[in-house]
Parts: structure tokens; sequence; C-alpha cells
């Protein structure tokens, strides 16, 4: 039987318009914009200013603090402005506007074809090279990878755990890159098996990407301590915590971080991303994007620099479709609708979704009626009813008492809710209460 998560879950429509289209090269724009918030954390600090020359690689903003990562140009040509631009959250942040002349990369950056297995660095080493190339997580959660690589006084990793599940239906640049890359991405696991000291990796992969599995199983022979463990197709499976207990049995604690297991999760994409950070000097400037939605001409999966309008990605898909509803950054489950098409891809855009008008509208949401639905399908053992209806009085104790801040927002319950209620919205609202609450704590 296959593994899985033993708590809650659901099984969308998968809709992977996209898994057999192989990885294109998306034309560079103009003009780039380049936040320098694309992390969790500080926003990193602009070193370059209007006139001056750059580029493809070179740092334009520098790490902002501990949880913190640098950002490189994209692209070489001159510094229009530092200015805000609306990004995917739909608010104006900081960026790097640049005007594209030619493509000029640094001098350090390996730009051949050839695969590189071999290495020889510390662990110390390996961090100071993922730390200065500005890696985060791929997976959407954009946490500085050099941090992860550092557990914590009193505490220290035995496993790495890559997750290559890809749950949000549609999305598919993952997949394709465990095609495609998946030398490189084995590499990247080992370089980060180096630099936590540890022994045993596992990926884990969902069986719906069976191709994906059968390839990385026929290169492992070249590659000791890691495995590949096939998974059962279960969303939100993409979650740590969910994918920690369905490969090793473990159960991170309320509040408590993989590392309490002594488990660390890195996304495929950021082991990809590692490969080319320590064995190529490439920082990281660009990313694989699905570009896909069931009105869309042409679903694909293509390499974006960093900085290029989201419009672009749309245009090389066919165009907007007629019926276009919502336009979603990432899956349907945990994605974000964007206002404008001129929202710049950057380090966490895993998928652009076009969503048709039928597909998009909210229903007018009616009384709960007590089926529990929402209860069943928690992959956190919440009471997502009760966190509602909490958070909608300003119960923000409560809430805080019913473990709010442990929900990790795949959005499950508000889709099997019969009732149309918008319970994740007013979780994200319980939580940012709570979230809140605790800072007044903190500051007396």
């Amino acid at each position: 039987m296959l593994k899985t998560f033993p708590k809650g879950g659901i099984h969308p429509p998968e809709n992977k318009l996209s898994a057999d289209k192989k990885i294109e090269v998306l034309a560079i724009p103009k003009q780039v914009s380049i936040p320098v918030s694309q992390h969790i954390g500080a926003p990193a600090k602009v070193s370059v200013k209007k006139g001056d020359i750059v580029k493809v690689g070179q740092v334009i903003a520098e790490q902002g603090g501990f949880v913190s990562a640098n950002i490189h140009s994209s692209v070489s040509g001159k510094v229009f402005k530092v200015d805000a631009v609306i990004d995917t959250s739909g608010y104006k942040k900081q960026a790097v506007i640049i005007n594209v002349e030619g493509d000029e990369w640094d001098e350090k950056i390996d730009r051949s074809e050839d695969f590189i297995k071999d290495f020889n660095y510390s662990s110390e080493e390996i961090i100071k090279k993922v730390q200065e190339a500005g890696v985060v997580g791929l997976g959407g959660a954009t946490f500085p990878s050099h941090v992860k690589l550092m557990p914590p006084k009193g505490t220290k990793a035995e496993i790495l755990i890559i997750n290559g599940v890809e749950c949000e239906p549609y999305l598919t640049s993952d997949h394709r890159l465990m095609l495609e890359k998946g030398k490189e991405m084995l590499v990247g696991t080992e370089i980060l098996m180096k630099a936590l000291k540890v022994d045993k990796a596992i990926i884990g992969i969902e069986n719906n990407k069976s191709d994906a599995i059968s390839h990385l199983n026929s290169l492992l022979k070249d590659y000791k301590g890691i495995t590949v463990v096939p998974l059962k197709v279960q969303y939100p499976q993409g979650g740590e915590k969910q994918l920690i207990k369905a490969v090793t049995g473990r159960e991170v604690p309320s509040g408590g971080l993989p590392i309490a297991v002594e488990a660390v999760v890195h996304n495929v994409g950021t082991a990809y991303a590692v490969y080319e950070a320590v064995q190529k000097n490439k920082p990281l400037i660009e990313r694989v994007v699905t570009i896909t939605g069931k009105s869309v001409k042409n679903p694909g999966n293509y390499l974006v620099r960093f900085g290029t309008p989201v419009k672009d990605l749309i245009e090389a898909s066919g165009g907007l479709p007629e019926d276009t509803g919502k336009i979603i950054s990432g899956g349907p489950m945990m994605g974000k609708a964007l206002n404008t098409t001129d929202v710049p891809v950057a380090k966490g855009t895993s998928g652009i979704l076009i969503m048709p008008k039928d597909e998009s509208k909210r229903r007018a949401f009616k009384p709960c009626i007590r089926c529990a639905k929402c209860v069943e399908v928690c992959p956190m053992g919440l009471e997502p009813f009760l966190l509602m209806t909490v958070a909608e009085k300003a119960l923000i104790e409560r809430s805080e008492k019913e473990d709010v801040m442990d929900c990790i927002e795949c959005g499950s319950c508000s889709y099997v809710c019969p009732s149309d209620r918008p319970l994740l919205d007013y979780i994200r609202l319980g939580k940012n209460q709570v979230g809140a609450l605790r800072r007044a704590r903190s500051m007396k």
C-alpha cells in the first residue's frame, strides 16, 4: 500500500494539463522589475542606483538580516529606477527596474551544459555558497535555504526529505524538472546532505508522476543514501508536516518545526537551484513556471527570468482567453488572485493559473449545517467551523487556544463545505489577530 499522511486530506481533480510539455525558455523582456523582497524575512537592501550598468548574476540587493536573501539581476542592462511595484501580494513593494541591454553574464558563472557530479566542499563552504546565491525554498514558502541548513543550537538533522509531491492541481513545474534535470537535482540533494551532515535522504513523489519516479529510480545507483518513496495522491501532501508524517511516520508537534523530529525538508526546485549555485556558481535568477488553465491555448512550462511581467507568460501561452474570470499566482488551492498582469515573476512563482468565469465565481454562503466535513478533511486535526466563528466574533484568545496558528491554509475545509462558507478567509483573519496579540505580548 502506498504511503500517505493519516489525518484528513482531499483529492480534487488533478488537471495536470501541461504535464507532458517540455520546459521552454521564455524570451527575455525589454524591461524587468525585480522585487527586493522575494522571500520570507527582511527585504534585501538595494545596492545599485539609477544609471548603474549591471550584468546577469550581479548582486543588486544584499541580504537584509539573518532571515533574508540576496537578490541578483536576472538580466544585463541599465538600472532605470528603484521604485515600488505591485507584486504577487497585491501590494506595492520596492523593486529594481532595469532596461535590458544584451545578455551579458557575470564571468564567474559557468554557463556550459556540462554536468558536474563531484564536489569537495565542506558543510560551511556549501552553506556560504547557497547564501551568496540567494537560494530560497521554491516550493512556495520562499524561506531562505541557508537558514534551513543551520539547525538551531541544541537540535540536529538526521534525515533530509526532498519534496517532489507537487499536490496542487494544475501545476507541473516540479514534475518537468524531475524528468528533465533529474541528475542535477540528485547532485543538489547530495550537496544538501553534506551541508546538513546527514547520510540519508528521501524524495517523496506522488504516484501520479510515475514517469518521474521511474526516471529518478533509474539514476539512483550512482547516489548513495538517497531513496525515492512513491506516495498516494492526497492533497495537501506537499505540506512539510504532512510529507514528514507520510515518509517517516514522525509527527511535528503543534507550533514546532520539522527539525523537532530531526528532519529538514527542501523542494526539488530548491535542490536544483543548490546544484546550480554550488557546481555552476549561478545565483538564483530564474525558475520554471507553469502557465495553465482549461481555456489556455498552449499550457506549458517555461524557464523565466525573475522580473519578467506575468503578461509575457500569458502571451507565450496564446494570450488571455476571452472567458477569463480570475488569474492566480500558484495553484487553485493555495494560490493568490492577481489584480494586474504587470506583476513580475519572482522566486515564489511556481505557476500562473487562468480560471474561466464559470469556475471562479464565489457563491453566496449559507448557514453552517453542522455536517463536520471541514473537520473530517483538516490535515491538522483542527475544527475549521469553530475557528471561523471565533475569528468572526474577534475572540482572539479563544482562537489561540483552539490552535488557529497550526492551520497550514491548504483550503481543504473551504473546498468541501456544502454551505460555501469562507472558512479559510476567516481562519486567516484569526491567524492575523493572534499574531498581532503575540507581538503585543512580546513588546511588554
